[in-house]
């Protein structure tokens, strides 16, 4: 038995703090509001720089902001530029670092839930791709991650 039964230094502790409905996602601020610039993506592939506009849409993403539209954009552009790739895919997917692939996968998960014509093929190739690069812990932090894009 123990010594002290009627010591409460345990309750001190606010349980509540941990509940799953009360939880806040930390806000990233207002740096990631507006998302990827439209016209330097569509400059960029123009130039047929697609790695590059690769590049800049997984690098400004917005996923802190809370503005729907804005993620819609952007995800629409990424798939506008994955779809429309020229390019050693193999190449670029290795170039990237962990972080830009982890938001590429989910920039692929995104893009099946909005399918366009024949971008589901091209999501699929991305995705073996993706996978035989980043593993299944680059999708296991997709799946786990709050923050959507």
């Amino acid at each position: 038995m123990s010594k002290s039964t009627t010591s409460s230094v345990f309750r001190r502790v606010d349980v509540d703090q941990y509940d799953e409905d009360r939880y806040d996602d930390e806000e990233a601020g207002d740096a990631g509001e507006q998302g990827p610039n439209e016209s330097e993506v569509q400059s960029l592939m123009t130039r047929d720089q697609h790695k590059e506009a690769l590049l800049h849409v997984l690098s400004n993403a917005p996923v802190g902001s809370k503005n729907q539209a804005v993620k819609d954009r952007a995800a629409s552009m990424v798939v506008n530029v994955l779809t429309s790739f020229k390019g050693d895919m193999d190449q670029t997917i290795k170039s990237l670092d962990g972080k830009n692939l982890d938001m590429l996968m989910k920039y692929i998960y995104r893009g099946f839930e909005m399918p366009t014509e024949n971008s589901s093929a091209v999501l699929l190739t991305w995705h073996q791709k993706v996978f035989a690069v980043g593993g299944l812990g680059c999708i296991m932090r997709v799946m786990t991650d709050r923050k959507r894009v």
